[in-house]
């Protein structure tokens, strides 16, 4: 079966793909960076390094530091960080929907026509 990915070009150095989002989401889901890059299979300097793109690339948090108490501190999505998952990933479900018959063609070696 095809897929589409999408990788989104928001200016010369700031670009918003599967990767990145999916950071976002286990960072959302884990509530830390480091925990985050472990489920992905990162490094926590990696993930960090990301998390810093992004949040540069946007010139406003989309992840933000928690202060810590009896366990530590962590991170959480911002309000904006947030709506960046979900523009992305509506983004990613209307191409998918719209490039599904092309997709369907390649995948079948273009056998129609």
């Amino acid at each position: 079966m095809a897929t589409l990915s999408i990788r989104i070009d928001l200016g010369p150095d700031n670009r918003l793909g599967p990767g990145k989002v999916q950071l976002l989401e286990m960072i959302a889901e884990h509530g830390s960076i480091s925990a985050a890059g472990r489920a992905l299979g990162m490094s926590y300097r990696r993930a960090w390094m990301l998390v810093e793109a992004i949040n540069t690339g946007f010139g406003q948090p989309v992840v933000e530091a928690q202060i810590g108490g009896r366990s530590g501190g962590g991170a959480r999505l911002s309000a904006f960080g947030i709506e960046v998952v979900a523009q992305y990933r509506g983004i990613e479900r209307a191409a998918a929907a719209a490039a599904a018959p092309f997709l369907a063609r390649l995948a079948a070696g273009i056998a129609e026509g």
